[in-house]
């Protein structure tokens, strides 16, 4: 029996009728969303179990406890050498690398938010599910890297997977893609409004009407399976803590929430390229890739025995630590843990293990907020009059500097409301994460993933759909049925196969089949008018854009600025640059005529109009 390809005759699998009902009914759309949110959840639950079995077995763990939350690692650890944690974690990685690698080409897993900006929401569940188990490991050994990435990665394969066996429409796969998304996320962090907006502001890139029962009953979905099989939520509720002095929280409170802002904003772009750096760093070390996580895991179990353990992993135990009033560090020691945090989750990504900076953000972003509160008394005589407590801007901070390198300015303010249950500390999260995404969006331009996708030579700013533009080539616009004319033609032979009236461009070409330019049908006429006056004029001399012509392989876009360039209404489309053979010709007018009919249908499928 011949085997399916990855997304081919998935169709097939499924009854005709079926798949005829899924595709044109919202409520099948729900249905599907809401399957998916349950096994989202189910993935969430078992990657986070399998990290914490690994993190307890290799670190002699008391069961539930965080690695993170301990005051020195194990002396019994790792037969004694409890520094060698992610080191060998990084070697377990490398084999993993080399396996995957085996026997076929290695590629970059599609992520959920290249697949939906590209790829119409197609994605590998094979790919997904390697990403996975990398994560899985990389955050067990202790790498500074957060499960999240994982997460999202598996549960938009699973959506992509079972959008893909109905045949579902591009526009309703992506919609799919981003519940798995929020499923995953909702079931993280036990926060279905996080969920969905991360879904809408990360993965889909737009909020519709049509989008929003599916990725909210997949958000529901998502964190109430997660919170059945695992009770204990990732994030402590900080509605019961002094969030406040006791005073009502006013305008004025704004200013310093702003201020904070910007500083994680400016902290956030330093992260990012800090990882940029130790990459190009690590590479220039030509270490072969499976051997470059060994190297980064045993800077950070050095790096985690030397200063504290909390540099390790998500930071999950840590950031409960540090959200609980009763702790309390010096600015010193404030400082050195951010830096050394920060240090760690760069060496992690930048060595090459699995993961993300989410969960890394939101307690480097709470360590910012504490000492921050710790620094502006001193430099601030009226900053006492405030009336957020450190609690409040921890939250205030995790909330601006997550913003900056996850890219969810929403995502982050529903999270901060959901953690306080407090609407007036929500409003100025919301201020504190509008400041840090501006500065971000303006000075840098990238979140942290955008960012990724940047430094590979993909120019994706969001998760809104580019892939229908892409495919919108030269080579599916163009008009094939052309009839080159040869230069040395003489001009009246040209005249008399061409009269006025006929088509009014012609495609020249040279005694080797060679491009060579166009000609108008009315110049040539105009031009040969007083040919009995003296020398019969040439095709050359009234040729045009000899050196300008199009691609096949160009997109619209590419197309429209040739045609700007060479100020020309038509061009001729070559096989190369090299070969210069005309394969076809198009005009500006068709161009932008069928980049207004795609983008009108993609408009329609935005807001669900299918028809």
């Amino acid at each position: 029996m011949r085997a399916l390809r990855p997304f081919a005759g998935m169709g097939r699998l499924v009854p005709v009728r079926l798949r005829g009902w899924v595709r044109g009914s919202e409520i099948a759309l729900v249905l599907l969303a809401a399957v998916t949110g349950c096994l989202g959840g189910l993935a969430v639950a078992g990657m986070s179990a399998a990290a914490q079995t690994l993190r307890e077995i290799l670190y002699r763990l008391p069961a539930g406890e965080r690695l993170s939350s301990l005051a020195r690692l194990p002396t019994d650890a790792v037969l004694g050498f409890p520094f060698l944690g992610p080191a060998l974690g990084g070697l377990v990685l490398g084999v993993l690398i080399l396996a995957i690698g085996h026997g076929r080409k290695r590629r970059a897993a599609i992520d959920p938010i290249e697949a939906n900006a590209l790829h119409g929401g197609r994605m590998s569940l094979r790919d997904s599910g390697e990403v996975a188990a990398q994560n899985i490991v990389s955050n067990g050994c202790g790498a500074s890297v957060g499960l999240e990435a994982g997460y999202t990665q598996v549960a938009a394969g699973i959506a992509s997977r079972l959008g893909s066996a109905f045949e579902m429409r591009r526009s309703d796969l992506r919609t799919l893609v981003g519940c798995g998304s929020a499923a995953a996320i909702a079931a993280a962090f036990g926060s279905p409004l996080t969920g969905a907006f991360y879904a809408y502001e990360l993965v889909i890139g737009t909020y519709t009407i049509a989008s929003l029962a599916p990725v909210v009953v997949a958000a529901l979905c998502g964190s109430l399976v997660a919170r059945a099989l695992a009770p204990n939520p990732a994030l402590i509720d900080v509605g019961a803590l002094a969030l406040g002095k006791g005073t009502a929280l006013g305008a004025a409170d704004t200013l310093p929430c702003l201020l904070l802002g910007l500083v994680c904003a400016g902290l956030a772009v330093a992260l990012m390229r800090g990882v940029t750096w130790v990459e190009n760093g690590v590479r220039a070390t030509r270490l072969p890739v499976p051997l470059r996580p060994v190297l980064g895991g045993l800077c950070i179990g050095l790096l985690a025995w030397v200063t504290t353990p909390q540099v390790l992993s998500g930071g999950h135990g840590a950031l409960h630590l540090h959200l609980a009033p009763e702790t309390s560090l010096t600015v010193t020691a404030l400082a050195g843990l951010i830096a050394a945090k920060a240090a760690a989750s760069a060496v992690s990504i930048g060595s090459g293990f699995r993961g993300g900076l989410f969960f890394a953000s939101l307690f480097l972003g709470a360590l910012v907020g504490r000492l921050f509160a710790q620094i502006a008394p001193l430099v601030w005589p009226d900053f006492a009059d405030f009336g957020l407590a450190p609690i409040g801007y921890a939250v205030v901070g995790m909330s601006a500097f997550a913003a900056a390198i996850v890219g969810g300015p929403l995502t982050m303010t529903f999270l901060a409301l959901e953690m306080t249950g407090s609407f007036p500390v929500t409003a100025l999260v919301l201020a504190a994460v509008i400041a840090s995404s501006l500065t971000v969006r303006k000075t840098f331009g990238y979140s942290f993933a955008t960012w990724r996708f940047h430094l590979r030579g993909e120019s994706i700013r969001s998760a809104h759909d580019i892939g229908w533009m892409r495919s919108l080539t030269v080579g599916r616009m163009m008009r094939r049925d052309i009839r080159p004319v040869s230069l040395d033609t003489p001009m009246a032979t040209f005249l008399r196969a061409h009269p006025l009236g006929s088509p009014s461009r012609v495609v020249l070409v040279d005694q080797f089949g060679r491009y060579a330019g166009i000609v108008l049908v009315p110049e040539a006429h105009a031009h040969a008018a007083p040919i009995g006056l003296g020398e019969p004029a040439h095709l050359s001399d009234i040729a045009r854009d000899t050196d300008a012509f199009l691609l096949a392989d160009m997109s619209a876009k590419q197309a429209a600025e040739a045609f700007d360039g060479a100020e020309s209404e038509a061009l001729a489309v070559l096989d190369s640059a090299e070969n210069r053979h005309v394969i076809g010709l198009l005009t500006e007018s068709h161009t932008l005529k069928r980049y207004s009919d795609e983008l009108d249908r993609q408009r329609r499928a935005m807001l669900g109009e299918t028809a």
